[in-house]
């Protein structure tokens, strides 16, 4: 997932989308061989923590690969499949807690 950052009248470029949850872990799948297991995939991306949401809550790879319950994955888009709910359940309870509800309601 993925969404635009807010807008800066600094500038005339176009912002980036921030991305979040397998969106931005693909950036770091290029240097991962498959098929591999989850200790395998740490070792060869460094266990680099994902931001799950637009907030910037992080969660680290080996953490997010336990939460999946399986030990190998033999395809890349297995393995993006196996982790796109874990994103999703940090995703939610983080826009549900009291914090994330107050700050929604704020104009800053």
């Amino acid at each position: 997932m993925g969404v635009r950052p807010p807008a800066d009248d600094t500038t005339d470029e176009e912002p980036d989308a921030l991305a979040f949850g397998i969106a931005a872990l693909d950036a770091h799948l290029d240097a991962a061989t498959f098929p591999a297991t989850a200790g395998e995939l740490t070792d060869q991306l460094g266990d680099p923590a994902v931001p799950y949401d637009a907030a910037g809550n992080e969660i680290r790879l080996s953490e997010a690969l336990r939460e999946t319950d399986r030990e190998r994955f033999e395809t890349e888009q297995e393995l993006l499949n196996a982790l796109h709910p874990v994103f999703e359940r940090h995703r939610e309870r983080a826009s549900s807690s009291i914090v994330a509800q107050l700050r929604g309601l704020l104009p800053f």
